[in-house]
């Protein structure tokens, strides 16, 4: 008899950049896509998204990184986002087939595309504000 993997009740938590609109595009992605609320977000430049960036030993500095928390692991960058593929469930999930990509190559790609992010999607200078039914999937600082 196999014994049945601990699903843990604590929301997966995403940090992204909250000036970026590619980031932001993410967000909704993922929000569309989590009818159970399973994904937290947070920005990398809230007092929520510096702390947890400190308790992981993780850089507050370096803003141009996607950091997935769940059960205390955290995961960057390509890993990041196919491991949210994974938890979304459904066809997206067959995307973290892309795990089998050298780490090396996978985050190269993800680093060409995040720091041309602003200039292909473009920012804000400051944060945006999330509707209401948005606003309640972020943690407060």
């Amino acid at each position: 008899m196999c014994a049945k993997k601990k699903q843990s009740k604590d929301p997966v938590i995403l940090l992204i950049d909250g000036q970026c609109n590619m980031c932001h595009g993410i967000s909704k992605f993922v929000i569309r896509r989590d009818p159970s609320a399973k994904f937290r977000f947070a920005s990398l430049q809230s007092e929520t998204g510096q702390r947890l960036l400190q308790d992981g030993g993780l850089s507050r500095t370096r803003l141009d990184t996607f950091i997935m928390i769940d059960n205390g692991r955290y995961d960057i960058k390509s890993t990041a986002a196919l491991r949210t593929f994974r938890k979304l469930g459904g066809a997206w999930a067959l995307l973290y087939t892309g795990i089998i990509v050298p780490r090396a190559i996978r985050d190269r790609v993800y680093e060409f595309i995040a720091k041309r992010r602003y200039r292909w999607f473009g920012y804000n200078e400051s944060c945006l504000i999330p509707t209401e039914d948005v606003r309640k999937r972020f943690i407060d600082d």
